[in-house]
């Protein structure tokens, strides 16, 4: 039997383009349709409209708190006109939270963003993060009172990745200097993010708010070890895994260290070029994991490691997804509960983890992929949009509710 921590946090994550539906000032919403996917987000799950349903499933399970994002988009739908009526939904999807006992994980910036600021340039802009700032600026005097944790963004080097250098999403700018740029916008807006934040907590007298990013991270392993994969594996390490991480603490903008794992990499490098040893990986089969439907090499072990790798932060830890699409629900709970044994024997290591959240709550739209990835612990059926508790997510209720893994 293997014991969390007191007031250890359990949940599950959801975003607000992916599951609440009808998005429609979104620059994914337009984008969508421009590009012709075969699958688009339309109603998602109707969660704008069965949230306190949603909730309620979310309870029942036992968790103990709940992330979520802010679709900006609603917010503030043409440049500089603020939509209180959206304000007043979030709102009360916060009360909803806090009247179920669920502690509320609010994430600011989750991929989309208004059509109008894309149209200005949007990250490549300088302009955006003045107004990112007031956009947030009005999200936090709304809930400040019932929110303790704030996601500024999240995995700010995978949008940047899939953005602005392999082009697959939009904009679909496949740039290095246009990414350079955007990563240096998106790190100054956290910065100054987190001290308006902060500032705003002090001057209304409130309980000091807990602020961060969400920041994906790779198990990097070489497939063979000659020089060129040691290599590689090394610089993906420090680039993608923690350069970002060093950088926000040296600004003194982080009071946890969020983290997004997934995965394995698996590192084979072809050539000795800068782009192959930041990029390639083996295409041989070599690997012998099993892996989740969207082809993702299973490997609990790489959570340990990272986290114990994070130790000399001395800054706590806070899982904000981590998550499994497969058709097997059994393969669901093998892959929840091996986490959690990783997880757990980090902690025993003397890693400082403030909770748990799995990715995702529900089935949702997984972005360019659509509706077919499952991640979650509860099953929408998208014809009529029924809910169905699935048993992986009873087994993981048993650990909320009982802060053991048996």
């Amino acid at each position: 039997m293997l014991e969390f921590p007191k007031d250890f946090y359990w949940g599950a994550a959801t975003s607000a383009y992916q599951v609440e539906g009808n998005n429609t000032n979104s620059d994914w919403w337009q984008w969508e349709k421009s590009v012709g996917l075969e699958e688009v987000s339309g109603e998602a799950c109707r969660h704008y409209q069965l949230f306190k349903e949603d909730f309620d499933l979310a309870r029942s399970l036992s968790h103990n708190a709940h992330r979520l994002s802010i679709e900006w988009s609603r917010i503030e739908p043409q440049e500089g006109q603020f939509c209180e009526e959206e304000l007043e939904h979030y709102i009360e999807v916060i009360k909803a939270l806090k009247e179920r006992r669920l502690e509320p994980i609010v994430t600011l910036h989750h991929f989309t963003t208004p059509v109008w600021f894309a149209q200005l340039g949007g990250w490549q802009s300088k302009k955006g993060v003045a107004l990112f700032l007031r956009y947030i600026e009005k999200v936090i005097i709304a809930l400040s009172r019932n929110v303790r944790f704030w996601v500024t963004i999240n995995e700010p080097i995978v949008y940047i990745y899939f953005s602005y250098i392999l082009g697959q999403w939009p904009p679909q700018v496949m740039s290095f200097p246009a990414a350079r740029q955007v990563e240096k916008n998106l790190i100054s807006c956290h910065i100054k993010a987190y001290r308006l934040i902060h500032d705003i907590y002090k001057r209304n007298n409130l309980i000091e708010p807990s602020v961060s990013i969400a920041h994906n991270m790779q198990a990097f392993v070489p497939c063979s070890h000659n020089l060129k994969n040691i290599l590689a594996t090394y610089l993906r390490d420090r680039i993608y895994n923690f350069s970002l991480v060093e950088n926000l603490i040296r600004h003194r903008s982080l009071d946890f260290i969020g983290i997004n794992y997934y995965n394995r990499s698996l590192v084979d490098v072809e050539k000795w070029r800068f782009k192959n040893l930041l990029m390639d990986v083996c295409r041989h089969g070599h690997s012998k994991l099993p892996k989740n439907f969207l082809g993702w090499d299973i490997y609990p072990e790489g959570l340990f490691t990272l986290l114990i790798k994070l130790k000399k932060y001395k800054l706590p830890v806070f899982i904000m997804e981590n998550g499994i699409c497969t058709e097997d629900d059994n393969l669901r709970w093998g892959f929840i509960r091996e986490h959690l044994e990783s997880l757990n024997l980090a902690i025993k290591k003397g890693v400082r983890v403030l909770g748990y959240i799995y990715w995702s709550l529900l089935d949702n739209f997984e972005w360019d992929k659509g509706f077919t990835p499952r991640f979650g612990l509860i099953e929408v059926d998208y014809s009529n949009f029924r809910r169905t508790v699935r048993d992986s997510a009873r087994r993981y209720a048993e650990v909320c509710k009982s802060n053991k893994l048996i």
